[in-house]
């Protein structure tokens, strides 16, 4: 496993978040037992650790994982009126300034900028002196270079950080075409808790069996998975006629998860044969690794720049689990090369779904190729931990001198 580098001696970071999540709560709890790093996360809105209706899940859910536990923070006051992410105004937190220059940090990091708080607290904290980070995962794919207004106001912003942390290739690209020089990119990749998706584990293992039996699988059923949102930019509807159309024998498809294509997505599976096609609900993360366990392949086929990353490939791989994506998944060159861990499929071609996902079938039918392509899985994910994630931290923080905190 890569050991994280040395804390830079006397560092104090602040970390601005929107909201606590399910990725992001489990690594800071990771680097404070692994790393003596000084720490303070300030969240912006309370989403998450609170009962709240997700409009594309269309449900009201909290995570059932304790995403507070094992590292300072605290929640900065939300005044918005229509409190949330989607708009600019959806984060309006006054205090955040204050409250920041109270903690007196040597350095803040930033996820993410584009809310009426961030742009406050960057223009506070810049007149300070204070060195910013900043870690965000877009990417051009899908829609080419930005227009020439929003590419010089992206510089400007970018060019008020001290160092700057893509998760992955794409993303480095992005911040590449907007002239952020290459001494101030540190690799920070996407990752999950390893140690959550650990395939090894009884009560996942217990848990996939008791899955199967349930939904009437026979023990050598293929099992081709879905698991997210159903939403148009995600073409679940398009997957399930790829699959349809391929009829591929002792195979199944599970859909996992909720959203507004549900209803058609049920419509479009009634003419299939009984059993070929199941939907199981919104699963939390305590549920999700048994679901994975089922499947021989993950299937993410967004299209658009909608898809930033997709963290589900993560959990999937750390299962075992190979994975077919459109190449406009932000994921797709760090995690899935084509017939090595996973396939790959063209998004502006009409036939390239179902003729990839028709190869990853017929690839996987085959007893040596599934434990090559499984190994490769193993081999490639073992890459994007925690370990790697902070260990870019700390080289960013490494390459800012420490100055007393005002």
């Amino acid at each position: 496993m890569t050991r994280p580098a040395a804390v830079p001696a006397a560092h104090r970071l602040a970390i601005v978040l929107s909201h606590p999540t399910q990725y992001y709560s489990p690594w800071f709890s990771w680097l404070r037992v692994h790393t003596p790093l000084v720490f303070r996360v300030f969240y912006l809105w309370e989403f998450g650790v609170t009962s709240q209706r997700d409009p594309q899940f269309q449900t009201s859910f909290r995570w059932d994982i304790d995403l507070l536990a094992g590292y300072d923070h605290e929640f900065v006051p939300n005044l918005a009126r229509d409190p949330g992410t989607h708009h600019f105004g959806g984060l309006h937190n006054p205090t955040l300034p204050a409250r920041l220059a109270a903690w007196r940090p040597t350095a803040v990091l930033f996820f993410g900028y584009n809310w009426s708080s961030h742009v406050r607290a960057i223009v506070s904290l810049r007149m300070r002196g204070v060195p910013l980070l900043f870690r965000g995962d877009s990417h051009l794919l899908g829609r080419g270079v930005p227009r020439l207004a929003a590419r010089v106001a992206l510089r400007a912003l970018y060019s008020q950080f001290a160092a700057v942390l893509p998760v992955g290739a794409a993303n480095r690209d992005y911040f590449l075409s907007l002239h952020v020089p290459e001494k101030k990119l540190f690799f920070t990749p996407h990752s999950v808790n390893a140690e959550h998706f650990d395939p090894q584990l009884p009560a996942h293992r217990d848990a996939a069996a008791a899955l199967r039996s349930q939904l009437g699988l026979a023990p050598d059923t293929r099992v081709v998975l879905f698991a997210g949102k159903f939403t148009p930019a995600k073409q679940p509807r398009e997957l399930l006629a790829a699959f349809l159309a391929l009829k591929p024998a002792d195979t199944v498809f599970v859909f996992v998860g909720d959203g507004p294509e549900k209803e058609a997505l049920i419509t479009q599976a009634a003419g299939a044969p009984a059993g070929r096609v199941h939907f199981l609900p919104f699963a939390n993360q305590t549920e999700m690794p048994a679901r994975y366990l089922l499947a021989d392949l993950f299937v993410l086929p967004s299209r658009g720049h909608y898809e930033t990353w997709g963290l589900a490939v993560n959990e999937a791989m750390h299962l075992g689990v190979p994975a077919l994506v459109s190449n406009l998944v932000g994921c797709q060159r760090d995690l899935v090369t084509d017939g090595e861990t996973g396939w790959i499929f063209d998004a502006s071609q009409p036939d390239a779904l179902a003729d990839q996902l028709s190869t990853a079938l017929t690839t996987l039918t085959h007893r040596h190729e599934r434990e090559r392509i499984r190994a490769n899985v193993a081999a490639r994910i073992a890459g994007y931990t925690y370990a790697q994630t902070t260990a870019g931290l700390l080289a960013a923080l490494a390459s800012i001198p420490v100055r007393s905190p005002s």
